[in-house]
């Protein structure tokens, strides 16, 4: 009898591992599940990224204001009663700027720390 019960414990022991731990056990349909949670995630962003996308191409296809921001972004068009300005600054004025950005983000910064 004590055999049995030991044979029986041993059995369980083996199988409760195998359950737990051997392939295709709970360890793996946990993983299996954080990874389809993950693939959920990723598919709901593409699918907003095709519904933004979807929605421009309908706006490129049937209405000329897309069309014209298109233009005017990617392009540079300028419209007939439009008048475009273009501001120049000299380079050594834009690096005086840019240094004196750098310096007041650096004294800012110390006296943050102060």
């Amino acid at each position: 009898m004590k055999y049995l019960a030991a044979a029986l414990l041993v059995l369980l022991v083996l199988v409760q591992y195998r359950l737990w731990f051997g392939e295709g056990g709970m360890r793996e349909v946990g993983d299996l599940r954080a990874e389809i949670e993950t693939q959920r995630k990723e598919n709901q962003v593409l699918r907003e990224r095709n519904r933004t996308l979807a929605a421009e191409v309908q706006d490129l296809k049937k209405g000329t204001v897309a069309i014209e921001e298109r233009a005017r972004t990617d392009l540079g068009m300028i419209g007939k009663s439009e008048t475009f300005y273009q501001v120049v600054t000299d380079e050594k004025h834009a690096v005086a700027a840019e240094e004196d950005s750098q310096a007041d983000a650096a004294r800012d910064k110390a006296k943050s720390k102060e």
